[in-house]
């Protein structure tokens, strides 16, 4: 449960650009310090999923403020998190807002000069896949205009629902499974097909490079 009484801004943390450190970069030591502890990765998680000030932190990771602080304070300073917004408690206190300084953060072991073309990529991947959810939103949409209406395809659908009663599962396909994938839009399917198609580009291009 928040503890703001309003929203803060966080169009910077939802800005920010992917981030890939070698873990023999001089930023990988106060990274990997900061995230020795199991609390500051868990605060480090809560932050990607939504910002939030030290003591709505400290509540969502059940720890005390104290040590919710400490840790955000060497988060920032290894550069993980930053203050993005202030914002004001339910009792006129002032507060700051932390989120990611990174969406997301990479720590990969390889040649060092890889870390800049890996950042490139990481960018453009992600950029693909919010085009691509996007774009399986309007399939789903456009698709959901060309079914017939509910009382217009009564009788066919009481025909079909029939004929589906007695049409047996095929041999080797759990009935579960086939519910779940007939359950699955034309705008999920899309999506999960591009989504294969640019895991799939992204490994093949990182192989070869």
């Amino acid at each position: 449960m928040s503890l703001l009484p309003s929203k803060p801004d966080t169009t910077a943390a939802e800005d920010a650009e992917p981030r890939v450190v070698g873990v023999e970069s001089d930023d990988a030591d106060d990274l990997l310090s900061a995230l020795s502890s199991e609390t500051a990765r868990r605060l480090l998680g809560e932050l990607h999923e939504s910002p939030a000030p030290p003591a709505e932190l400290a509540e969502r990771v059940d720890t005390s403020l104290q040590n919710a602080q400490y840790h955000l304070e060497n988060l920032q300073e290894a550069g993980a998190v930053e203050v993005v917004d202030t914002a004001y408690s339910q009792k006129g206190r002032e507060m700051d807002v932390y989120a990611p300084a990174d969406q997301p953060l990479v720590i990969f072991a390889g040649d060092q000069e890889k870390s800049t073309s890996i950042r490139t990529a990481l960018s453009r991947l992600l950029g693909a896949v919010g085009l691509l959810a996007v774009v399986s939103l309007v399939v789903s949409a456009l698709a959901g205009r060309d079914l017939p209406s509910l009382g217009a395809g009564s009788d066919a659908a009481g025909e079909g629902a029939a004929a589906a009663a007695h049409t047996p599962t095929p041999a080797g396909v759990p009935a579960a499974s086939t519910g779940v994938v007939e359950g699955l839009g034309p705008g999920a399917f899309f999506f999960l097909g591009g989504a294969a198609v640019l895991a799939g580009a992204f490994a093949v291009w990182y192989v070869r490079g």
